[in-house]
């Protein structure tokens, strides 16, 4: 069912606010994005009728719980088309599902002399759990490139992925670029060394169709808040037979099968991964995120975000001494864009949009290697999402413009 993205900003309570006396523009989404009234609602309902805990009584409210978590799981399981639902596993956040499979499969499988190779446009979340492993393992961590226009340099990864590497981990959207990376090719040139792949969805599940059975990566992260669910709680999908073979993370509560005096044994997948009471209204609501976006369709959102960036785009083009980073061509990128406006500081200009109720992102993003690559310390990030309009664009612009003439007197 297509819902239609026209009018869909009257669903999200908080953009109906002002910020410093201003309507508010929100262009924050790469961070974090803003959630319906239908998501909120969806919480309040578990809290106020079905509030218990899931898997460990028979009484009816525990039952209740428990059927809705576990739908949760599978509204997952169909968004990114896994195979079963035992392949997904609820995790706080993608940060800390990759910090689980370092910490797991990472630990069991890698040795000195041993290659991880990551790109330079990693979030820090999915390249400092695998440099502190290869500090602990003695391993070496290589990069692959991106050229000038942000695209990943697919003959460098071939370079870089090796007989001796066992783990590459890539990003399937820039969350600085937004340009969409060739994660399947990949993991077809990590498969041909004999290597795993973890690719990090966080910012294209929200945007894009993800099968991850046809891009054919070993693990998959991404979490809930950056595609219109609540904080706390994100998604670990992992091939059921690596899954099924990795220690598990943490220990007790529902995880367990038998505990004995000097051993314990432990539940199968899903069961086995997650330890100790879920964040089951997170679950909840991320399942409701995904029912809205379903009605949308994922094909809608995509098409909408590329009309934003094809009209964006040629008047960031036309700004003098701006300089734009990632793809110029609007077909092989996601609503986000990073920049900066000639010698003015990045904060200085994300403060005087804020002023005029324009919410932005400055800093380096948490990529500080990808910033150091462009030779920048910073940039303006402005994110879009369905809720964001043409008109939103006229007034980042017209800011931006603003900002450019008040420190240029």
């Amino acid at each position: 069912m297509n819902k239609g993205l026209k009018n869909c900003k009257k669903d999200f309570p908080l953009l109906s606010r002002q910020v410093n006396h201003q309507p508010l523009v929100y262009l924050d989404n790469a961070a974090t994005t803003q959630k319906p009234q239908a998501v909120i609602q969806r919480i309040v309902d578990f809290y106020q009728q079905s509030n218990a805990n899931v898997h460990r009584s028979v009484n009816t409210l525990s039952l209740q719980a428990t059927e809705q978590y576990e739908q949760a799981r599978s509204k997952v399981q169909h968004w990114i088309k896994a195979a079963k639902p035992q392949e997904i596993i609820f995790t706080r956040g993608a940060t800390e599902a990759v910090n689980f499979i370092a910490s797991t499969y990472g630990a069991d499988h890698i040795q000195a002399q041993d290659e991880i190779v990551v790109t330079v446009a990693e979030h820090h979340s999915n390249l400092v759990p695998w440099q502190q492993l290869a500090k602990a393992c003695g391993a070496q961590l290589k990069y692959i490139k991106v050229d000038a226009q942000g695209h990943l340099d697919l003959q460098d990864a071939a370079q870089k992925i090796t007989a001796r590497t066992k783990i590459v981990a890539c990003t399937q959207v820039s969350n600085v670029l937004g340009t969409i990376f060739p994660l399947k090719q990949i993991a077809a040139l990590a498969h041909q060394q004999g290597a795993i792949v973890i690719g990090d969805g966080s910012q294209a599940v929200p945007v894009m169709a993800v099968n991850v059975q046809d891009l054919d990566v070993d693990f998959y992260v991404f979490s809930g808040h950056k595609m219109l669910g609540p904080s706390g709680i994100g998604v670990l999908y992992g091939k059921e037979a690596l899954l099924q073979a990795l220690t598990p993370y943490q220990y007790g509560g529902e995880m367990i099968n038998e505990v004995d005096w000097e051993d314990s044994t432990f539940s199968e997948l899903p069961s086995r991964l997650e330890a100790g009471t879920p964040n089951i209204e997170g679950a909840i609501g991320l399942g409701a995120a995904i029912d809205y976006l379903d009605q949308l369709s994922i094909r809608a959102v995509t098409q909408y975000e590329q009309k934003l960036m094809q009209y964006l785009l040629p008047q960031l083009q036309a700004l003098d001494d701006v300089q734009l980073l990632g793809s110029e061509d609007w077909t092989q990128r996601t609503g986000i864009v990073s920049l900066n406006l000639g010698n003015i500081h990045p904060h200085d200009v994300a403060t005087v949009l804020d002023f005029q109720g324009i919410e932005v992102r400055a800093g380096h993003h948490c990529a500080q290697p990808l910033m150091r690559f462009f030779n920048v310390t910073a940039t303006v990030r402005a994110s879009f999402y369905i809720y964001n309009t043409k008109e939103d664009i006229d007034r980042f612009v017209a800011a931006l413009k603003m900002a450019k003439e008040f420190f240029e007197q």
